[in-house]
């Protein structure tokens, strides 16, 4: 038996004697952390700037395609200023390769606000931080707490597992709100970071070894394939438009190997949401 495995033997046998007490969890939980917690660039900084950058960019991308991605970013665009003042259309140049490009818009948009409406420094507590541009409730109060260390109740994936495994093991369609509800009652206030990062190590490996464990959550929806998918097509338009700037509709058209009607279609919705611009002369730009 392997040595990552043992943890979770612990874990299972913790839960098999009902719901732990919140000693016992916590308990659980720090040892875990003290033996096997993972470390990564974002977890070496109390910046806000910074660790928002990794929040976003952690939001459905595996973690180790972010490391190498938030190195090149942070390089490009040191500082809310420095991000701020950026064009989309370098924002979303640096940002290839990550995909669901709304959230490199949403990131810039929030460097924005925190300049203009916050004097460079943004708010500190989750609530305030909700105010930026694409930050909802998971992402404000992980930077509440990475930074802050405001002890602020989040849930996502991973801390999401952990929860319906330990306190409702035979449950089905469990509500976000009936899980924050309990993160908040056993949630270690002290430490809030340490306290997090802990939840999400734990349940990275839980859902390695114990399949489907979100898929007893009311709130489960299963990623669609990138593979011929109408998000590919979209990226590849954004690509196609940051790469050669004075590029008009037709030739968008004819450039790209994808079906005709994908295309447009990806032309439409890239253009209703804000992302892109299509001129009077058909000249197609990432939207300022």
């Amino acid at each position: 038996m392997s040595q990552r495995l043992d943890p979770i033997i612990a874990l299972n046998e913790l839960a098999a004697k009902g719901p732990p007490t919140v000693a016992a969890f916590q308990r659980f939980v720090r040892t875990y952390f003290k033996n096997y917690g993972r470390d990564f660039p974002w977890r070496r900084t109390k910046d806000p700037y910074k660790i928002l950058v990794s929040e976003v960019m952690l939001q459905q991308t595996q973690t180790e395609r972010v490391v190498v991605k938030y190195a090149e970013f942070l390089k490009a665009f040191p500082t809310w200023k420095a991000l701020s003042d950026a064009s989309p259309a370098e924002v979303v140049k640096v940002w290839m390769g990550l995909g669901y490009y709304r959230r490199a818009f949403n990131l810039h948009k929030a460097a924005r606000s925190v300049c203009e409406e916050f004097g460079g420094k943004p708010p500190r507590s989750a609530d305030a931080l909700k105010q930026l541009p694409g930050v909802g409730p998971y992402t404000a109060a992980a930077v509440a707490a990475f930074a802050f260390g405001e002890a602020a109740p989040m849930i996502e994936t991973n801390i999401r597992a952990v929860y319906l495994h330990v306190f409702y093991p035979h449950a089905s369609e469990v509500s976000d709100s009936e899980i924050l509800d309990k993160v908040a009652e056993t949630m270690c206030r002290k430490d809030p970071r340490t306290w997090f990062y802990a939840l999400m190590d734990i349940g990275v490996v839980l859902k390695k070894h114990t399949k489907g464990v979100n898929a007893r959550s009311k709130h489960h929806v299963k990623q669609s394939r990138f593979q011929g998918s109408q998000r590919q097509v979209r990226a590849a338009v954004l690509k196609l438009v940051v790469s050669r700037a004075r590029i008009k509709r037709d030739e968008v058209l004819s450039t790209l190997v994808y079906e005709k009607k994908k295309v447009e279609r990806a032309l439409l919705d890239l253009e209703s949401e804000g992302l892109i611009a299509v001129g009077r002369s058909g000249r197609v730009s990432i939207a300022r």
